[in-house]
């Protein structure tokens, strides 16, 4: 379980596919501090640590991770957003995020708003999956409040901090984005459907 608050950047060294798998090598400065076995959000996709060497770490995404999230589509260079798996004692400064990604969306819009910046994304209706005004959503593992919802389409506003210490520096109109929406609101929609 996560939080959504982002702790550092991976950045990806090498990728190696094996038949369906994608074994991704990031190099970051949580490396050290990594032990085998441990889960770790990547773009809020939760992969377990499968290899350390110095400053680098690998982790392997299978064809059920790739083919619904962003994943697939790193490129060596790329950054990615990280976030270890929250301790119990500690506060919840974020939402609960499970790291399990609902859906892929993408970016239709971004503005800089003096000092601040709006992203508006869209997403396939096929899943039902619904925001709400003022609710938590994540979008590539970082945590964040709704500012406008609409049908299949929702804002954020994001501080300089969150754009300067995530990958929202690097999206652009058309960027896919993982997104997993908040699990009360998942509860309900699907109670809404039975």
């Amino acid at each position: 379980m996560f939080t959504g608050i982002i702790e550092a950047f991976g950045k990806v060294v090498t990728l190696e596919r094996e038949m369906e798998n994608l074994h991704i090598t990031l190099e970051s400065s949580l490396s050290k501090e990594l032990k085998i076995d441990q889960s770790l959000a990547h773009n809020g996709v939760c992969l377990t640590v499968v290899k350390i060497v110095e400053n680098n770490y690998t982790v392997t995404a299978i064809k059920e991770t790739l083919d619904k999230s962003n994943l697939n589509e790193l490129k060596v260079g790329d950054l990615v957003n990280l976030e270890r798996a929250m301790k119990m004692n500690a506060r919840l400064d974020g939402h609960i995020v499970q790291g399990h990604v609902d859906q892929v969306g993408h970016c239709t819009a971004v503005e800089f708003n003096e000092g601040s910046w709006g992203y508006t994304f869209e997403y396939a209706p096929e899943q039902n999956n619904i925001t709400i005004e003022k609710g938590s959503i994540t979008v590539n593992g970082v945590s964040l409040t709704v500012v406008n919802s609409g049908k299949y389409t929702f804002s954020v506003a994001i501080i300089p901090y969150t754009y300067e210490h995530t990958n929202f520096k690097a999206l652009k109109v058309g960027s896919k984005i993982n997104l997993e929406f908040d699990l009360i609101g998942k509860y309900i929609a699907k109670l809404n459907r039975m």
